[in-house]
């Protein structure tokens, strides 16, 4: 019996073992192929199985990798198309925005509660002309993108025109806009257009407003001219009255037969002294409102060697008349209305070519003062006073084109004057027309176009997701929120011992893009002596601070470019410290949180040695320029910044509040100044 146990034992466990190796024989492979089939729909979508195991096995494995290729060409596909579509979508885009920033008016799109979502350079330049402090803010604490516009217009306005446009929608209006007029707070007047955005209801029902559209004209210049046009007929109607009727009593009296000689002397003196006080009125109001009796025609601003070299092109094309230039002056802007002045010059062209055989007229453009002189010039025989008055009065007809204008017309227009000279000793005559020359205009667009990128992110689509938030400020996103990047330079380093900012440069991050060209700069005039040793730091001069306004300006304005964002800056503690201490002076505070870069970094890299703002972009690949000025500072803080996000909410950090905690337990929060 033992020996029989003892067999059944052995027996036993040779079948255990050889069921145990069965079992891992036939179950090896398959728990091999679920580890590779995660890798392939996790991580490795190229990667394939490799049959192995039983025939069944072999088969379920060719088939998975024939699922495979299926879904690897199938998101092949889907990427593909979203190529194709995102490269349409960034090729309207850039449509978009070279249409936005060629337009003359001014465009701002804005979400429903009224944050900024897109705006053109034009209403840029306009906003800037609008703003307390244009060369300190330079119209950024007043536009900008996911800024308010209610900081420039009054809510209730806004709310009014949108019920309006909505009542409108609800009546199948066919054009659902509204109008109105507001004063800015800088009293100017400003005539705004409203139109509405909309997007597809949920559920396929009518369009619902998402947003809106303001098309903005400044009319203070047109309301200004109203007024002096009116003021005008005003002193020439009541200004006149009493003189017309001291003229009809004289003359009354004049009538009498038996009026004596002393009495007649005295009335003929009274109409003489009313008659010389009525030109008089008139020669004094004619000068003072000239500007506002031109109005009435629009004449535009353009440069003189342009609308010489448009005559060429005109009368060589028209006539087929040789032209050559003389001496054209390149810095003489003038103020026409250029199609009827180009209908002129061709009109006068074309008579000297079919009345005095002329094969070839030549153009001269010069200054004279507050005119400029456009010379049309030929050789050969001289003509008459009468032929040229003749010319001038004649309605303007010439190479199948017809005008009621008269070349008269066209000069009284310009309020210039048409002179015939003639150049005996070189046997030639020329037209002189004498046109009302405008300063030359300011490089300000085109240098707005030309700084930073090519053409400037003026507009951020992705802002139509974003509304007002019900948590708190420090429960929001980091990526959600906007930022103002800030640096300034100082006399010293010592704020709290009499060292003054000298400069302040911010810069705004909107959506998780550094606009660089939504900016703050300004220097400060310190009120006080500027040492050397700083000097050499941040090269600002003395001589760059004479004339600059002092930080009692400057704060209120940067206080309005930074308002309802978070301050970011390197090292903040230094530059917070400067703005506390003017608290008092100004009554300019500073609420807003604040995020330093030096302390988050010393979060995401508590064993680095150097937490130096250098350091930082060292470590992240930033590229360092502008060093020691506050607009290059704050520009590299921004790029470190914007890199920190991320870093920060793989370690868990990813709402303002947790960045604060996160900052205020390193050890350089201990820092004071």
């Amino acid at each position: 019996m033992g020996l029989l146990i003892m067999v059944g034992l052995v027996g036993a466990g040779a079948a255990a073992v050889l069921m145990k190796s069965f079992a891992q024989g036939a179950l090896a492979v398959p728990a091999k192929m679920a580890d590779e089939l995660g890798l392939i729909v996790g991580t490795d979508p190229v990667r394939r199985l490799v049959p192995d195991g039983s025939p069944e096995l072999r088969r379920i494995a060719e088939a998975v990798n024939a699922l495979a290729d299926q879904r690897r060409s199938l998101q092949e596909d889907v990427e593909a198309r979203i190529r194709e579509a995102r490269l349409s979508v960034e090729e309207e885009r850039n449509r978009l925005a070279a249409l936005m920033s060629e337009l003359s008016q001014s465009v701002v799109v804005c979400n429903l509660d009224g944050r900024i979502l897109l705006y053109n350079n034009r209403a840029r330049l306009q906003f800037k002309a609008m703003s307390d402090a244009p060369a300190a803010a330079g119209g950024g604490e007043m536009i900008g993108l996911g800024r308010s516009i209610y900081a420039v217009f009054e809510r209730s306005l806004i709310v009014h025109a949108l019920e309006s446009i909505q009542e409108r929608i609800r009546r199948q209006s066919a054009q659902p806009v509204a109008n109105f007029v507001t004063t800015t707070r800088a009293g100017q007047l400003l005539r705004v257009q409203m139109a509405p955005v909309l997007s597809s209801a949920e559920g396929g029902g009518d369009a619902v407003v998402s947003g809106f559209v303001l098309m903005l004209d400044n009319i203070t210049r047109n309301f200004e001219a109203e007024t002096r046009r009116d003021q005008m007929l005003h002193s020439l109607t009541e200004g006149s009255r009493s003189s017309l009727a001291n003229l009809r009593a004289a003359a009354e009296m004049l009538e009498y037969p038996d009026l004596d000689a002393e009495l007649r002397e005295r009335f003929l003196k009274v109409i003489r002294d009313e008659v010389q006080g009525m030109s008089r009125r008139l020669d004094d109001t004619a000068n003072a409102f000239a500007d506002s009796l031109k109005t009435r025609w629009p004449l535009d601003e353009m440069l003189g060697a342009d609308l010489v070299a448009a005559a060429q092109r005109r009368v060589e094309k028209k006539l087929n008349l040789p032209t050559k230039l003389e001496e054209v002056d390149p810095e003489v802007w003038v103020k026409v209305d250029s199609f009827s002045l180009l209908q002129a010059i061709g009109y006068l062209a074309s008579r000297l070519s079919e009345e005095f055989e002329v094969r070839e007229v030549r153009f001269r453009l010069s200054s004279a003062g507050r005119l400029a002189h456009l010379d049309l010039i030929w050789s050969g025989q001289a003509m008459s006073t009468e032929t040229v008055m003749a010319w001038e009065l004649e309605p303007m007809t010439f190479a199948g084109e017809s005008s009621p204008l008269t070349v008269r017309d066209v000069i009284e227009r310009h309020d210039g004057e048409i002179w015939l000279q003639r150049e005996k000793t070189q046997h030639r005559a020329f037209f002189r027309l004498l046109l009302p020359s405008a300063l030359p205009q300011e490089q300000v667009e085109a240098a707005a176009f030309l700084k930073g990128d090519s053409r400037p992110e003026y507009y951020d689509f992705d802002l139509f997701k974003q509304t007002e938030a019900s948590h708190a400020l420090d429960d929001r996103l980091l990526s959600e929120l906007t930022f103002t990047v800030f640096d300034t330079e100082t006399t010293g380093l010592n704020p709290s011992e009499g060292d003054e900012i000298i400069q302040i440069g911010a810069t705004r991050i909107v959506n998780g893009k550094l606009l660089k060209s939504e900016s703050f700069e300004q220097l400060v005039d310190p009120l006080r002596e500027l040492p050397e040793a700083s000097t050499r730091i941040h090269g600002i001069t003395p001589d760059m601070l004479f004339g600059q306004p002092p930080l009692a300006k400057v704060l209120p304005s940067f206080h309005a470019f930074a308002e309802d964002t978070v301050l970011v800056a390197h090292n903040a503690a230094f530059d917070m410290r400067f703005l506390q201490l003017k608290e008092a002076s100004t009554g300019v505070r500073f609420t807003q949180p604040v995020l330093d870069t030096l302390l988050l970094s010393a979060v995401i890299h508590p064993s680095q040695e150097s937490h130096r703002l250098e350091a930082i972009c060292e470590r992240m690949g930033v590229h360092v320029m502008g060093r020691h000025t506050a607009m290059g500072d704050a520009i590299v803080t921004g790029e470190v910044f914007l890199r920190m996000i991320p870093l920060l909410a793989e370690m868990g950090i990813r709402t303002l509040g947790e960045a604060r905690q996160a900052s205020e337990k390193t050890y350089y929060a201990r820092v004071k100044y």
